[in-house]
């Protein structure tokens, strides 16, 4: 007896949380496997892969240092932008896009890069996931009707009242899509049980539901193609390595890497504030995205970011250490490879349904009113990435609002006053402070070229904190002209500090 609680003792000093982590497990692997098959499927590849990059994320991504409570998987966030690569380039190029994403990943881990996906502007990153958002619910709409759903962003959203009209039309087409509609509102209402009902997920009570409810009815809907575990698992071969001289894959890679690498960052600083436990490494963590990205893409599987919804249910179901993340992922494997025949059980209208209600989580409607109210600019960059994104693609619109927030920030960096004093008699006083750059040209120079032309003029520079060359050279030209006009030369005070 003595040896046995000695062994038991032992064990809970080494695993002084196991209790904790092994329910919180559990808990993150029912979230997490809807949210996995659903992914796999609004993607446009087999439901396994989805799994697959679940496993990953735990087995791979778990273990590796980083962000100790985090959860990695499959995103609805990549959705839109895994469904237009696989279906511009195939499905064989997609393990060489998302190879191509972890080893990026892990060199800007290596170069130490990570903490500066920190200084994105946080409007460029909702306006991001707004954007996929609105595209991601108008395509699942259509799912959930069981139609066809357009290529491109822009079609999805026109192409709804047609859709509409075309679902009244059929009764197949309204069953399709009052289960899916079914799925939404007990996902909704599920919040509002009691607590003890809540420790099942609502995702995967709503899928339950929805299955048993096909079954018991014979309903007539789609349900998800099974193919195995092993049989899905295609690692690129050297045809899809040849895709890499495509210029356009080069930037879906490139868009992959920036939005995978920003959502697991952005993921794990919201995660820190939810506990109170170590806090994350930034470039280890973009490493162990990379890391396990890199066998993803060997697997030919789905790319794999942090989720802030695994995340969460994590941290809310009490884990202390990476061991649940680690074990949520054993979970997904031996549901894969005990239980794969579930799978062909569940109705696509019931995936498209948690997709909806995913999408609309992407949505920031609480905080876009008040960004307007005391960000405008702020907010405008929110909105017009999201409706690029919408309206062109998701590389370029990303890369849009990240012009845009540039730009602002350029402008508000150029802030500039200038200041007349005219005392009636004397020379006519004109300061400047601030910053002096280019941007600011044409309010300099209209404000000094309103000056009376037969005054003096003493230009204070003193108050500048920064001066460029563009600007110098164009007050020089401007005193040139104001002198010539047979008035005292003007009388320039320069910046006091130095470089400017």
């Amino acid at each position: 007896m003595s040896a046995g609680m000695s062994l038991i003792s032992s064990r809970h000093r080494r695993f002084p949380h196991w209790r904790q982590d092994l329910t919180a497990s559990l808990v993150v692997f029912l979230v997490a496997l809807p949210l996995c098959v659903g992914v796999a499927v609004a993607s446009g590849v087999p439901a396994e892969l989805g799994l697959v990059t679940g496993i990953v994320g735990g087995l791979v991504t778990g273990f590796l240092p980083g962000s100790s409570l985090q959860v990695s998987g499959p995103a609805a966030g990549l959705t839109v932008l895994v469904f237009g690569a696989v279906d511009q380039y195939g499905l064989p190029a997609l393990g060489v896009i998302v190879l191509a994403t972890g080893l990026a990943q892990l060199v800007m881990g290596a170069l130490k890069l990570g903490r500066w996906f920190r200084a994105i502007s946080l409007s460029v990153v909702e306006g991001m996931l707004a954007g996929i958002g609105l595209v991601l619910i108008a395509g699942q709409l259509y799912s959930a009707a069981g139609l066809q759903a357009p290529a491109s962003g822009i079609d999805k959203l026109t192409g709804l009242p047609g859709a509409a009209a075309d679902a009244l039309g059929s009764t197949g087409a309204l069953t399709s899509l009052a289960l899916g509609a079914g799925t939404v509102a007990v996902m909704v209402l599920w919040k509002r049980l009691p607590g003890r009902a809540q420790t099942v997920p609502g995702a995967l009570a709503a899928v339950g539901l929805a299955t048993a409810v096909t079954a018991a009815f014979g309903l007539s809907v789609a349900t998800v193609e099974v193919s195995g575990l092993l049989e899905v698992i295609q690692p690129p071969g050297a045809d899809a390595f040849g895709e890499l001289a495509n210029v356009g894959l080069l930037g879906t890679i490139v868009a992959f890497t920036l939005i995978a690498s920003a959502e697991s960052l952005f993921s794990a600083a919201a995660v820190d504030r939810l506990h109170s436990g170590p806090r994350t490494q930034y470039d280890k963590e973009l490493m162990a995205q990379g890391a396990g990205n890199t066998v993803c893409g060997v697997l030919g599987a789905l790319p794999m970011t942090a989720v802030i919804v695994r995340s969460s249910a994590n941290v809310a179901a009490g884990a202390r250490t990476k061991a649940s993340r680690v074990l949520h992922g054993v979970w997904l494997l031996l549901f894969a490879a005990l239980l794969p025949s579930v799978l062909g059980l569940i109705p696509l209208p019931a995936l498209a349904g948690i997709l909806v209600h995913a999408g609309w989580k992407l949505i920031p409607f609480r905080s876009i009113l008040p960004l307007w109210r005391d960000h405008r600019g702020e907010a405008l960059i929110l909105v017009v990435t999201a409706v690029s994104i919408v309206a062109v693609n998701m590389f370029e619109g990303v890369l849009i609002g990240l012009a845009l927030s540039v730009v602002k920030t350029a402008w508000e960096a150029s802030h500039l006053r200038l200041e007349i004093v005219d005392k009636g008699a004397g020379p006519v006083q004109a300061h400047l402070t601030g910053n002096a750059t280019f941007l600011r040209l044409p309010k300099i120079l209209e404000g000094l070229e309103a000056l009376p032309q037969d005054r003096p003029v003493e230009l204070d520079l003193s108050g500048l904190h920064h001066l460029d060359h563009a600007c110098r050279t164009a007050l020089e030209n401007w005193a040139e002209r104001h002198s010539a006009t047979g008035t005292d030369p003007v009388k320039v005070t320069e910046p006091e500090k130095a470089g400017v």
